[in-house]
């Protein structure tokens, strides 16, 4: 039986959609679909606006398809009136953020309670 990657666990904290990313990479084509496809349907499943918290814990590698995905799951979110917040994201993905100037566009926090938190 063929395992689903990337595979993500979700947790709904009160006042947070949680999801965190239990593979320490995220590079296949077919593994980013998924990832999109999983992320979308919480979006669409909440009620209003969402305020989701990507855990990047676990995560130690990822294509630049993922930072693709993000500013996807990042206009869906915000055309739904709701948040997205990143956090634990490892200093060398970190870097990329900052190369990328993407640091400017996302809300990146320390972890998941200072995300939940905020």
């Amino acid at each position: 039986m063929a395992q689903i990657r990337p595979r993500v666990s979700v947790e709904y904290a009160e006042n947070a959609t949680i999801v965190s990313f239990v593979d320490e990479k995220i590079l296949e084509e077919m593994d980013i679909r998924a990832l999109q496809e999983t992320i979308m349907s919480v979006i669409e499943s909440a009620s209003g606006g969402i305020n989701m918290v990507l855990d990047f814990g676990n995560v130690r590698f990822f294509s630049s398809a993922v930072l693709g995905l993000l500013i996807r799951i990042s206009k869906r979110i915000y055309e739904g009136e709701g948040q997205l917040k990143l956090c634990n994201i490892n200093p060398k993905i970190y870097e990329v953020f900052k190369i990328t100037r993407l640091t400017k566009t996302f809300d990146i926090y320390k972890d998941v309670d200072s995300a939940v938190g905020d």
